[in-house]
């Protein structure tokens, strides 16, 4: 049987430092998610004034007692509500994107907290600043124009808005919920398409094998090598407790031991069917020691003379 070969440790893999993985301050996460919601917030200005551009005013006409609407069922304020409620919408799923790949190292529920409610900060400004959007001009002719008067009335919600709840707690409702609805259901499913289980990309496992290779540059590793074996050219595994230098036993000439040479100089006992050691052959008559001289291969058939008759053929 062959010697045990030592088992190799191999080499600690050095990993390096990613930055991704460290944990960060509460400080910072706390800020980094504070200068979010504010951006959404103010990207609330240009949402409510593209709602006040598309959404159609609404006719009326001065009364004693106020306003009235010019027609019996006017459809502008059902359109300023859907305009409203799309691009809300979009604008919510959009946040959800972009919240999703800038703060990658803050996934989880920090970033769903942070861009739900900034969504839900951005439709309340985008609902004040796009009502206001000719408001002023409304109130001046509602108090200045005579009666019969015909105007116009800017774009405002009457499917959504804030209620005090208690009278203190101010409790937004209806499609101003719709932004912070859709920021919530992109990044929850992003999250759950994610290939990585922490939600942060990390690092790929380097596939190389831990041992130092000869030819490879330093610090780069290659395929785990043999253990050298004096006198036998390196690279191979001793075959068996008896080989020697020359690959057979360690004591008479050429490698042989004394006691067990015979005639010609090589053990009978040491020699098993495949030309190795009974003691190295496996069960199915493999040996674990040195390979063997490969046999010389069959000459060429010598060509046929020329004149020569044409072999019959079977």
């Amino acid at each position: 049987m062959s010697p045990e070969i030592p088992a190799v440790e191999p080499p600690a893999a050095a990993w390096p430092a990613d930055p991704q993985t460290r944990v960060d301050a509460p400080r910072r996460t706390l800020a980094v998610g504070g200068a979010a919601v504010l951006c959404l917030t103010l990207l609330g200005v240009p949402l409510g004034l593209l709602w006040a551009v598309i959404s159609p005013a609404t006719p009326v006409i001065k009364t004693d007692n106020g306003a009235v609407y010019g027609q019996p069922q006017p459809e502008q304020p059902v359109a300023a509500d859907g305009w409203f409620s799309l691009l809300g919408l979009a604008f919510g799923v959009l946040a959800g994107l972009a919240l999703w790949f800038v703060l990658r190292r803050r996934r989880g529920p920090v970033g769903l907290f942070v861009v739900v409610l900034g969504a839900l900060a951005a439709a309340v400004v985008a609902w004040q600043v796009g009502r206001r959007v000719g408001l002023s001009t409304y109130e001046r002719l509602l108090e200045t124009a005579p009666a019969g008067t015909a105007f116009t009335k800017p774009a405002d919600l009457r499917a959504g808005g804030i209620d005090l709840f208690l009278g203190v707690l101010p409790v937004p409702h209806g499609n101003l919920l719709l932004p912070a609805f859709g920021a919530a259901v992109t990044y929850t499913l992003l999250a759950g398409w994610s290939r990585w289980p922490s939600l942060r990309p990390e690092p790929e496992p380097d596939m190389a094998l831990p041992y130092p290779a000869a030819g490879y540059p330093p610090g780069v590793y290659g395929p785990a090598p043999w253990p050298a074996v004096p006198g036998a050219g390196g690279g191979y595994p001793p075959a068996g407790p008896g080989v020697g230098p020359g690959g057979f036993g360690p004591g008479g000439p050429g490698g042989l031991s004394p006691e067990s040479a015979g005639p010609n100089g090589i053990s009978p006992g040491a020699v098993g069917p495949n030309g190795f050691g009974p003691e190295s052959a496996g069960a199915d008559g493999v040996s674990s020691g040195r390979a063997g001289a490969w046999p010389a291969p069959p000459a060429a058939p010598e060509p046929p003379a020329p004149g020569a008759a044409e072999p019959p053929r079977g």
